[in-house]
């Protein structure tokens, strides 16, 4: 349910009630905890797939809390759940300004096989430092880091 881009009009009361009643129906086998995500990811087991979307380090480190947020400590978990079997993808920061600044994260090798570019379309942050200004070249993508390599088509 993200904002979208530009000029919108807010969602109406009986239209968030039916994706909110989706999102339940969904939902319902769904079991939700809040603990350290070391500790979670320690409980994956062999087949299992583990998705991970940190603090970005290049633009989030100020919010959620994300500065006791550690990406090496993040790795070594990563690192041990590949060699359970678990299969983990990750996304993090790609680019920033329409690919102007490339954020430099120092992946450590051996754990990832799979490395690909995600198009997210138009910059949040760009788009309330730019009000009133067209995002045609605010473009950013997102990496996207698999643990697993893709099989050939």
């Amino acid at each position: 349910m993200s904002t979208p881009c530009g000029v919108h009009k807010p969602i109406r009361a009986h239209s968030f009630a039916k994706r909110a009643d989706e999102w339940r129906y969904r939902c319902q086998f769904t079991k939700f905890v809040h603990a350290d995500y070391a500790e979670i990811m320690e409980q994956a087991r062999e087949g299992d797939l583990v998705y991970c979307d940190p603090p970005y380090v290049d633009s989030q480190t100020i919010l959620y809390g994300a500065q006791a947020f550690s990406l090496a400590k993040l790795f070594q978990v990563i690192a041990r759940c590949k060699s359970r079997g678990v299969f983990v993808a990750l996304s993090i920061d790609g680019t920033k300004r329409s690919g102007n600044k490339i954020c430099d994260i120092p992946i450590p090798e051996g754990i990832f096989e799979t490395d690909a570019s995600v198009n997210c379309g138009r910059s949040m942050l760009r788009r309330f430092q730019m009000a009133g200004q067209t995002l045609e070249n605010e473009v950013v993508s997102d990496k996207l880091l698999l643990t697993y390599s893709l099989p050939e088509d």
